[in-house]
């Protein structure tokens, strides 16, 4: 593991939400581990799928909207102030 995600594996152990201390765990640094790994797995999926569904429902919708609308894309880091730090 490279030093940049052990870092980034000890911030998070160092972080876990009420819920995730009170489900408890024999190893933090390893509950932290696996929850920045499906994190990461599923913001890599949304970013594949928010790619080809912008290219599908552009070019779909092009013909049926009104001339001033448009889609609004936004993550929700973009949306949200983030109750946790940053990993």
């Amino acid at each position: 593991m490279s030093e940049q995600a052990s870092d980034r594996v000890e911030n998070r152990a160092a972080h876990l939400l009420p819920e995730e201390q009170e489900a408890g765990s024999d190893d933090p640094r390893e509950q932290a581990a696996a929850i920045l790994a499906d994190s990461d797995r599923r913001e890599a999926g949304a970013s594949a799928i928010a790619d080809s569904e912008r290219h599908s429902v552009d070019s779909a919708t092009a013909d049926q909207v009104a001339p001033d609308s448009f889609l609004e894309r936004r993550t929700s880091e973009q949306t949200v102030t983030p109750s946790e730090p940053p990993d």
